[in-house]
């Protein structure tokens, strides 16, 4: 027995050690509050390692001795507004949304490990949660118990990466990086620290919402990197339904919105949508979201700064930040896809230049997108559309927060392939397929083979003998070089309710 508890130990640390090792700082944004509530429904596929409050340009907190801030150009100094210098901006005097986010989980954990034992107890979350530098818009004159928690995951013996996400401004980042190079600057360590923090950091930001990227980590940390995302993938920034097509315009709809999100349990009543009668801060003339029935020229005529056009109540609002982790997620897709890609291989694949994804935190960012869009949605993309598993991924999530029995909910289908995921081949040689799909719920499993040219390096097309059959088969063109890379995909969808979807990815290098 002892044996076999040592097994199971074992065999749970493997698993957990190949999660991606993450790190969450976010401000009171009611998108940030939304994109927590996904990620949380999804904290099965990561380690979190800090769920940390962060400030940025659009909310801070004030230190409490009356100091004031300003910073040119920012929302408040805009558009003939003088709000600031202020003590505080747009930061409620009790905010605790990760701190009520993490105990909605824990109402809902007890059915959600019924359907995954994989999800995180919440006493392990909650000790996870950490201030970082909230007194002032891109603040890093101090350490923080946040930015402490930072810095020491940057600097333990574990194999990285260390996802850090930024979904409100980078300051707590920076200033664990900051503290980094006081302490090992100018001495024998430095170099070897230097190198091993840039390999271990990797940047998942929602932009630069403090200007903190731009003035210290990128000048003195040029080689960390970050983490490939915003081409493609899934909109869910506010007026992400402005740029996705008529069939996936229902996934923001108020009817799917209201049955599939709003209308389940605590985590339901949580997320935030359109007239939902809530507000960040009291007063605070930028967030009308909770009012409903008025139209833009009346919602002026109260005060409010209209940068969004008003929805219908009940309808999708936002999760601008929820891209930063969803090619964390394990889907099968290996780093891309719902998050979106990097804009390389679309180039190369398709020689137009890409239409990029856009988080909308400001009225600016949201001319831009009207700018780019014409205010109507984007057109076709070569992309494959990745609405639909997404959004449904996310209602199964919900509904097991809300269904004590397994056998109450519908589960992904597991997908393989016969044989290695990695396939060197020479031009005119055919490569056989075959797909191994199953599932947990004994429903039927659809499948379909698919190239994936945005992230391929061959900028051809190849052709399946039978792309909806389990096995398959593809020939390298003739014209491949050696080196290129031919992106292959199985994708299986099963017939439950909401169908879901999992993909393998099959990769072929050409050789000579």
């Amino acid at each position: 027995m002892k044996a076999l508890v040592l097994m199971l130990a074992v065999a749970t640390t493997v698993a957990s050690a190949q999660k991606p090792r993450v790190v969450v700082t976010a401000d009171p944004e009611l998108d940030d509050a939304n994109s927590l509530i996904r990620y949380l429904l999804y904290s099965t596929d990561f380690r979190t390692e800090g769920l940390i409050y962060a400030s940025s340009q659009f909310h801070w907190k004030g230190d409490g001795t009356g100091k004031k801030l300003s910073v040119p150009n920012r929302e408040y100094s805009r558009w003939g507004l003088n709000l600031c210098p202020c003590e505080s901006y747009r930061w409620a005097r009790d905010e605790q949304f990760i701190d009520v986010a993490v105990a909605t989980y824990a109402r809902a954990y007890p059915n959600l490990r019924v359907h995954n034992p994989n999800y995180p107890a919440p006493a392990e979350l909650q000790s996870k949660i950490r201030w970082g530098n909230v007194e002032f818009d891109g603040d890093i004159s101090r350490d923080t118990p946040g930015s402490d928690l930072i810095k020491a995951l940057l600097l333990d013996d574990e194999p990285g990466p260390v996802y850090l996400l930024a979904w409100g401004g980078q300051s707590t980042i920076a200033r664990a990086l900051k503290s980094i190079q006081l302490q090992y600057s100018g001495t024998p360590q430095w170099p070897a620290v230097y190198q091993k923090v840039s390999r271990k950091a990797v940047l998942s930001p929602a932009g630069d919402q403090d200007d903190t990227y731009a003035t210290y980590i990128h000048p003195n940390w040029p080689d960390i990197g970050i983490l490939p995302a915003g081409v493609g993938g899934v909109p869910l920034g506010y007026e992400g339904q402005a740029t996705v097509s008529a069939e996936d315009s229902i996934y923001y709809s108020t009817e799917w919105t209201r049955a599939n999100i709003s209308s389940r349990g605590a985590f339901g009543a949580l997320y935030r949508v359109w007239g939902d009668g809530k507000q960040m801060v009291q007063g605070d003339i930028f967030d009308y979201f909770g009012l409903s029935g008025f139209t833009a020229g009346q919602l002026k005529a109260k005060g409010y700064i209209v940068w969004t056009p008003p929805r219908p109540k009940g309808a999708f609002l936002g999760e601008g930040d929820t891209f930063t982790y969803l090619n964390l997620i394990d889907n099968g897709l290996q780093r891309d896809g719902w998050g979106g890609r990097g804009a390389g291989a679309a180039t190369a694949a398709t020689g137009q230049r890409p239409l990029p994804q856009i988080t909308i935190n400001s009225y600016d960012d949201l001319l831009r997108l009207q700018e780019m869009a014409g205010a109507r949605p984007r057109p076709p993309s070569p992309d494959p559309d990745f609405i639909p598993a997404a959004q449904n991924g996310f209602a199964a999530r919900l509904l097991w927060s809300v269904t004590p029995t397994y056998a109450g909910a519908n589960h992904e289908p597991k997908v393989s392939v016969r044989g290695s995921t990695a396939i060197s081949a020479r031009p005119g040689e055919t490569i056989r397929l075959e797909g191994l799909p199953s599932d947990p719920d004994g429903n039927a499993v659809t499948v379909r083979w698919w190239q994936w040219r945005e992230v391929g390096t061959y900028p051809g097309k190849v052709r399946f003998s039978n792309p909806t059959a389990l096995t398959t088969s593809v020939q390298v063109p003739t014209d491949a070089a050696q080196g290129q890379t031919i992106q292959l995909v199985l994708e299986a969808t099963d017939n439950g309710t909401p169908a879901l979807t999992s993909y393998q990815r099959v990769v072929v290098t050409v050789t000579r």
